[in-house]
């Protein structure tokens, strides 16, 4: 990887691309750059750390890395490179992805890694959309409209459910 993006998305296996998936959407949606990047701490630690050495050297803003089982990608790259981390731990079948949440959140005190909901991926482009927005008046401007879509959108179901009542609201979401 060569080309300056702000946010690099990194998860440990392809089985993780159809959750990290609505990161990238999200930023695609907000006109942010970024790469998307397969790469196991475990099963590929030169080729890891690496990455992260480019990602360094490149000033990549901000990391969305997604993990399962263990889940040490997130940390491991918090560790490695000085920009913030937002973890997203993925579902597992073994516990439901409490393994995954657990791996992540529970980094020791220097290497703090955001941590969104299991399959979050989504929220961590929000959150990489609110860490860039700082610094960034065009983005600033995005993330509110962004913000004020969704009071809308609530504004605009609740109006519904008080003209039809909340029987025949249900009977028109179904």
């Amino acid at each position: 990887m060569s080309k300056n993006v702000d946010v690099a998305i990194i998860m440990g296996s392809d089985s993780d691309l159809p959750i990290m998936k609505d990161a990238a959407k999200f930023l695609d949606d907000m006109g942010i750059s970024y790469e998307v990047t397969i790469l196991s701490v475990h099963r590929c630690p030169e080729a890891a750390s690496d990455y992260a050495k480019s990602l360094k050297e490149r000033k990549v803003k901000v990391i969305i890395a997604g993990a399962g089982g263990a889940a040490h990608l997130p940390g491991v790259f918090a560790a490695m490179v000085p920009c913030p981390v937002i973890g997203v731990p993925i579902m597992s079948k073994t516990l439901n992805g409490l393994d995954s949440l657990y791996s992540i959140v529970q980094m020791p005190s220097g290497i703090p890694v955001a941590t969104v909901s299991i399959n979050g991926a989504k929220n961590a482009g929000i959150l990489a959309l609110s860490i860039l927005s700082t610094s960034n008046e065009d983005l600033y401007k995005k993330f509110c409209d962004y913000k004020t879509s969704l009071n809308d959108a609530v504004l605009k179901k609740n109006a519904e459910l008080q003209n039809l009542g909340y029987e025949e609201y249900l009977n028109q979401k179904k």
